[in-house]
């Protein structure tokens, strides 16, 4: 049933795009990009820049209410007589005033045995930090707060925005240079074919060029994931920043997954090979702790 809940809405969030993007083309006048004549680059470029930036900003817009329906996130109740759910909310608005952050977080719990925590939403000031059960059950209160630490520096730090304009960037040079070149490579073929060549070259370009923007992606997310972990330390302080990963580590050795599992707070995974670590878009846990234990 989850499965089924969490196809339709992702099938409901992709047509709400395709929509929206759509009336938003009309909305600026963005006409075809190709003529008889060749390519229009102005046009190609605003249709690149408006489907480039646009599904990722709605995506950002609706990420919170996402998380809620298809993580199923209860949201806790400021007024929680919970003794749990009470430390849980006064912990992260504890964290988020020493942050700097002027509105509070919601803060929710979602039912899964995974050891998982996750900061989302559109802005610093309308942001969802969520924690799993697992995560609870199997941590210390050090460790969660250590956790709960590195989730509200990444509110602080404004990485949903920055993570959605660096993709959105990505999104429009893949869909830019795709057509371009697709449209060089249908100049060699005969004019009725022309067009069926440049639809299959440019599928073919625009995969290609995803997993290196994918990598590029990646890489600002490990530095992120990086500078989460110091403002962790700051907010929570080094030495339980330091024991959640550890607490992490542990628990993905007692759980003896394989390289294709993972533990799936900050998205932690055993070895892999050096192609699946570009695509990685948290760094070994290994090096969290050292650069920790090192900075100071």
């Amino acid at each position: 049933m989850k499965w089924t809940k969490r196809i339709f809405l992702f099938l409901a969030v992709n047509f709400l795009v395709m929509v929206t993007i759509s009336l938003v083309t009309n909305l600026l006048g963005v006409k075809p990009y190709l003529h008889k004549q060749g390519i229009d680059y102005t046009q190609l470029m605003l249709f690149c820049l408006v489907w480039g930036f646009g599904g990722a900003f709605i995506s950002l817009l609706l990420s919170k209410t996402m998380a809620k329906w298809m993580m199923g996130v209860k949201v806790i109740d400021p007024q929680t007589h919970n003794q749990t759910e009470n430390h849980l909310l006064q912990t992260v608005h504890r964290l988020a005033t020493q942050a700097g952050i002027s509105r509070m977080p919601e803060v929710g719990i979602y039912d899964s045995p995974e050891v998982n925590a996750f900061a989302t939403g559109p802005t610093k000031n309308r942001a969802l930090v969520a924690v799993s059960s697992g995560l609870l059950q199997r941590m210390s209160p050090a460790q969660v707060e250590g956790v709960l630490g590195h989730e509200v520096a990444h509110v602080a730090n404004g990485d949903m925005v920055t993570m959605t304009l660096v993709q959105g960037i990505i999104n429009a040079f893949v869909m830019f240079f795709a057509r371009i070149i697709a449209y060089a490579a249908s100049q060699f073929v005969r004019e009725d074919s022309r067009r069926m060549v440049q639809m299959l070259v440019t599928i073919v370009l625009e995969i290609a060029f995803s997993i290196l923007g994918a990598m590029v992606v990646a890489t600002f997310s490990r530095w992120r994931e990086f500078r989460a972990d110091a403002g962790g330390a700051n907010l929570a302080g080094r030495g339980k920043m330091i024991e959640a990963l550890k607490g992490l580590q542990r628990t993905l050795e007692i759980a003896q997954v394989d390289d294709n599992q993972a533990v799936a707070a900050f998205k932690i995974s055993g070895k892999k090979n050096k192609f699946l670590q570009l695509l990685s878009t948290h760094p070994p846990l290994e090096e969290r702790i050292r650069r920790l234990e090192n900075s100071y």
